[in-house]
């Protein structure tokens, strides 16, 4: 996953105020009134998730030295910030799981859901997934959420490379079977073996081939 090069930034946020790289920078003032916008907030979002599998709001806002007013105003809401992140991450997850691909037609399909299924086992995801269920519910799992949009129309693509044709539909019913048995898993502690479900992918698929 793609992660933030604090060293190459020309200014630092260091524990609410601003530290220059000059003397004579505007190290030691406080900062009141930082401008942020959206892909920041989502950015630095990210990477707070990334090292403690959450969002504390407050703790986000100190890092970034805005207020929790302005980090509310600019993110929507937790689960909106949350809806965010989980779609670059899983963005991230899916590049990785499809250039690790090395078979073609539904095998290639099969092992990109597998592989994405492998990340999902990150400590990161499953510490989130473990202490805050309803939060992953309603992030995840919503089909008019923004993760759930985005898996679909990857998956879609990834049905398009494996040569399948009218799979708009079959991208929507496939990511929803995944994802169930995937994250099953965690909610119910049972261990989740990919190849009992490959058998029902391949009748999904089937017609499209």
């Amino acid at each position: 996953m793609a992660r933030i090069d604090p060293s190459s930034r020309a200014i630092r946020i260091q524990g609410g105020r601003i530290k220059g790289h000059r003397k004579g920078s505007m190290s030691g003032q406080k900062v009141s009134h930082r401008v942020v916008n959206h892909d920041q907030v989502v950015a630095a979002g990210r990477e707070h998730f990334l090292q403690r599998s959450t969002l504390d709001m407050a703790a986000l806002a100190g890092e970034m030295a805005i207020s929790r007013a302005t980090l509310y105003r600019v993110a929507g809401s937790r689960d909106a910030l949350l809806d965010d992140v989980l779609c670059e991450l899983t963005e991230a997850m899916f590049l990785q799981a499809r250039a690790a691909r090395e078979h073609h037609g539904f095998d290639g399909v099969v092992e990109v859901s597998r592989h994405f299924g492998e990340q999902l086992r990150s400590p990161v995801l499953e510490r989130f997934l473990r202490l805050e269920p309803e939060a992953a519910s309603r992030v995840l799992f919503t089909p008019a959420g923004g993760v759930h949009r985005r898996a679909v129309a990857i998956q879609a693509e990834i049905f398009r490379e494996a040569g399948l044709t009218n799979i708009d539909h079959l991208a929507y019913l496939y990511v929803r079977m995944v994802g169930a048995f995937l994250y099953a898993e965690f909610f119910t502690g049972r261990h989740a073996d990919f190849d009992e479900l490959v058998p029902a992918l391949r009748a999904l698929l089937e017609p499209a081939a």
